[in-house]
């Protein structure tokens, strides 16, 4: 938002049966990178079950069905849109919890729209007109990565791009911005910022952590700046948090340097949400 520009009220949104924006729970996006088997998506998924089972989060399943834009040829990217999608369906019929996953290309959206929740587009493709337009014509709500590349201020074209296109509403994600080499930085005023395009604004704590283009051909990360950068995010006022966890976080075939083991995954949002009560109290007693 430049210095001519006001704020424009948030128009919250919904996912599944939950609401996210300001006077809401947090909404919790968490879960694999990558889909490898229903039992490893089953255990994930029990974890943030109970997670959901308190009052002050409301929490959606995400794992990826295709890895489209890793860094080596030879990378596994995922079971792919058929198997992925019928996972996806499993998960959030035996867990009920609403469910994500990235789409990449607009030919996917439908498809997406009708197995999940929430359609989620990554950064590299934030700006992807057709893409953008393909999944707001689902009717489903969206959640769009800022590219790295891009200036918090330019995601009012994508909110244009989404609201010109559908009605299921849009929320923006936050996952650092490319600084030099292999390193992402995280300037906290785009969340504001983002917010005051009228739109909830989402934290992406485990990328935001990556080393893009790693040694090997894989990317890099350090998964213990995760939470005190989730704090940063919590304290300044974000809507929605998202994280990648996994039991073994060395195994994942995507993104393992960057994830919360599981077994630390529910304190960790513990102590997250307690800090969100504090900010919550002081901004009640101004």
């Amino acid at each position: 938002m430049s210095e001519n520009q006001t704020a424009s009220p948030i128009v919250p949104v919904s996912v599944g049966k939950y609401m996210c924006g300001p006077g809401q729970p947090l909404l919790l996006i968490a879960g694999p990178c990558v889909l490898q088997s229903i039992d490893l998506a089953m255990e994930i998924a029990d974890v943030l079950v109970q997670i959901n089972s308190r009052d002050d989060v409301n929490v959606v399943f995400k794992a990826s069905f295709d890895k489209a834009n890793r860094t080596s040829l030879s990378a596994k990217r995922g079971p792919g849109i058929d198997k992925g999608l019928r996972m996806l369906e499993e998960v959030g019929s035996r867990s009920g919890l609403p469910t994500t996953t990235d789409v990449h290309l607009p030919d996917q959206a439908l498809a997406v729209g009708q197995a999940c929740d929430l359609l989620q587009v990554p950064a590299f493709l934030a700006r992807q007109t057709d893409l953008l337009v393909a999944c707001a014509a689902t009717g489903r709500p969206m959640n769009v990565k800022k590219g790295q590349f891009m200036s918090p201020e330019d995601m009012q074209y994508v909110v244009e791009k989404v609201r010109g296109s559908g009605s299921g509403g849009v929320m923006l994600c936050e996952r650092g911005t490319f600084f030099g080499y292999g390193r992402l930085v995280n300037d906290m005023q785009s969340l504001p910022i983002m917010r005051s395009l009228g739109v909830p604004v989402v934290f992406d704590a485990t990328h935001s952590v990556q080393r893009p283009g790693g040694l090997g051909g894989a990317t890099g990360g350090n998964r213990e700046m995760v939470e005190p950068l989730a704090r940063a995010a919590v304290a300044i006022g974000t809507d929605a948090l998202f994280f990648e966890t996994h039991p073994k976080p060395e195994t994942s075939p995507s993104d393992g340097a960057n994830m919360i083991p599981l077994d630390r995954f529910e304190a960790t949002i513990g102590r997250l949400l307690t800090l969100r009560r504090t900010i919550t109290d002081i901004d009640s007693a101004v």
